[in-house]
């Protein structure tokens, strides 16, 4: 449906355009029963003014709507960082709008509120399937990037992917045959790209992964996770996660169970979260960095509403290459084995 413009709006409420531009600009000498007539015609086609092809048209907007979702957690936090701090580099300031990126309907109220005011532009760090969808499903008068699959322009391997064969590489440099994993949720796509690449190194070196376990990227999911499986299913030799909360939360889940970490159970993260360090035992994790991430995305909004002014990035060619930080959460078979014997 054709949206709603002002000349629709004066010729239902049986005004003219100028009457209804008045009104949206606040003009407090109205008559009542005007200004009743037009906001009845205003409700009735649910217009919507569209402030930033106006603002675009009269001069430049410095203001870049940014949809982010689980700001409470490391990683969707350190990503908006590295925008906002990108964005006042280049001299422009991120407008951030809290959405749940699961949820079809926050999602579209959060582009609505970014379409009404003066953005030069809408940045999406939210990496749901929602998100990609409802942003494709618009018609946008400002430029957008969503944070969605990034390609290893070296490889041209999905950058997600090579984090879960990294993770898989060690756990099978260690000797591990039988190992499980917990997913985020399937709805993410660095959710599903990890564990694509996981499932796949583990499969191609001829070992199992003999359950996988989603999870909605707390510590709390994957503590339920371990507590969920069958005695037969916890006889894995490791576990990974997708993230370092779920492997916080599976470690303290296998430690109340009585299972020693990494004697008896090698565990391994994917982010490098400060908390992973502190951890006893610390946390072995891949190294994302988030920061850099936000920084590369507002670039190329940046660049993309001014490409006069583009900027060209050194790194922008550059191979990914994960880095494993190897702590004491994870261990050798045979070092297992004769920690077992010394204590059998």
């Amino acid at each position: 449906m054709k949206a709603a413009t002002i000349y629709d709006v004066a010729r239902e409420a049986g005004v003219s355009h100028q009457t209804v531009t008045r009104y949206l600009q606040g003009y407090e000498g109205m008559r009542p029963a005007t200004r009743q007539r037009v906001e009845a015609a205003l409700e009735r086609l649910q217009y919507r003014p569209n402030t930033a092809a106006r603002q675009l048209r009269l001069r430049r907007s410095n203001r870049i709507a940014v949809l982010a979702d689980r700001l409470g957690q490391g990683g969707p936090a350190l990503i908006v960082q590295g925008v906002t701090e990108m964005l006042q580099k280049r001299g422009f300031v991120g407008d951030i709008l809290a959405v749940n990126g699961e949820d079809p309907a926050s999602v579209d109220a959060a582009i609505d509120l970014a379409t009404e005011y003066q953005v030069a532009g809408i940045l999406a760090t939210a990496q749901t399937n929602v998100v990609l969808e409802r942003l494709r499903h618009r018609t946008l008068a400002v430029p957008m990037v969503i944070d969605a699959q990034i390609v290893d322009p070296a490889s041209g391997v999905l950058i997600g992917e090579l984090v879960g064969r990294r993770v898989a590489e060690h756990l099978l440099e260690l000797g591990h045959r039988r190992i499980g994993y917990v997913s985020g949720p399937d709805g993410w796509f660095a959710a599903r790209d990890r564990a694509a690449g996981f499932i796949a190194a583990v499969e191609a070196a001829g070992r199992d992964v003999v359950w996988v376990r989603e999870g909605d990227w707390s510590a709390d999911s994957g503590y339920r996770a371990w507590q969920g499986l069958k005695a037969k299913e916890q006889t894995v030799t490791a576990v990974a996660a997708a993230n370092d909360a779920m492997a916080i939360g599976v470690i303290a889940a296998a430690l109340d169970d009585g299972r020693a970490v990494p004697e008896e159970l090698s565990v391994i993260g994917t982010d490098d979260l400060d908390e992973g360090r502190f951890m006893r035992p610390a946390l072995t994790t891949v190294q994302m960095d988030f920061v850099g991430e936000g920084a590369r995305l507002a670039a190329q909004l940046i660049d993309r509403i001014s490409p006069a002014e583009a900027e060209t990035s050194s790194t922008a060619d550059e191979p990914y290459s994960p880095n494993l930080i190897v702590r004491s959460s994870t261990a050798r078979i045979a070092q297992r084995s004769r920690s077992t014997r010394r204590t059998s």
